[in-house]
């Protein structure tokens, strides 16, 4: 892995790199780590969606951006729900979880399983750029967006602009925008990038969340992988082997793609006058 990408993450944050943060035990309610450990061992979960967990490590990722059982959370474009079936019963008891851009494969998974999936706060149309409302302003603790920032961009870079706003408009001041993306090689075209290989350049996104008006509160290499070369259409990787039969076994040595894992945070009032 270039050392650029810690050392661009260091330099905005005028701090080394960023790992896992883990809540602090509480007496007499399972810790925010148990709980995810709980959810992510559920029995809802598939065999080969589990299979993932390796590549995609849920429980640091979730802990990273530092969410808490009882936030308000929205998802975008959560496809097949591979993080919902994690996120819904995490929140279940006290969170609400937002779901926007539920296709019709998502919604016949929650309709499937209704004690898992039935307590979903809402579902929201979501089509950038023209379709991004997630919510009242100043509402939601945390917004995440997993491995999808490619597609919007390569609609348009108006598209991912206004995803980033909306973010941070919902965003309470102080809320999280968590950001996963299969990372391209430094300072390359990202539109080309993404449309050839469905990679975004880590520093496009940082210089988008900033002059959105986030503040970089965490670059994690948690969902790194240094196996990957990074100049190749992800979906030639597992899960999708997109590619000839003959380079499988290739692919699935080199796993999921190489990830960045970006924290930003809306500033509140008092942090954002410093």
């Amino acid at each position: 892995m270039p050392s650029f990408h810690r050392t661009l993450g260091a330099v905005l944050l005028g701090a080394s790199f960023v790992g896992p943060v883990l809540a602090a035990p509480s007496t007499g309610a399972p810790t925010t780590d148990a709980r995810l450990h709980r959810a992510v061992d559920g029995s809802w979960r598939s065999a080969a969606n589990k299979a993932r967990d390796r590549y995609r490590h849920p429980v640091a990722t979730l802990e990273f951006f530092g969410i808490e059982p009882g936030m308000t959370v929205v998802e975008l474009a959560p496809g097949a729900g591979w993080y919902t079936e994690i996120l819904a019963p995490f929140l279940h008891d006290h969170g609400h979880l937002i779901e926007a851009g539920a296709s019709p494969r998502f919604q016949k998974r929650l309709a499937s399983d209704p004690a898992v999936f039935g307590h979903i706060a809402k579902l929201l149309p979501f089509s950038p750029p023209t379709q991004v409302a997630l919510g009242p302003n100043d509402s939601a603790d945390m917004v995440l967006t997993f491995r999808n920032a490619h597609d919007w961009l390569n609609r348009s870079p108006a598209a991912l602009a206004a995803v980033f706003r909306s973010a941070f408009e919902v965003l309470k001041p102080g809320g999280v925008f968590g950001v996963v993306e299969h990372r391209a090689r430094p300072f390359e075209n990202a539109v080309h990038s993404s449309q050839a290989l469905h990679r975004i350049p880590e520093d496009y996104l940082i210089e988008l969340g900033l002059k959105t008006g986030f503040r970089l509160a965490g670059v994690s290499e948690i969902n790194a992988n240094p196996k990957d070369p990074e100049d190749i259409n992800v979906h030639r990787l597992p899960p999708d082997l997109a590619g000839p039969r003959s380079e499988h076994a290739k692919m699935r040595a080199i796993g999921e793609s190489d990830r960045m894992t970006l924290r930003f945070v809306k500033p509140t009032p008092r942090t954002a006058c410093h």
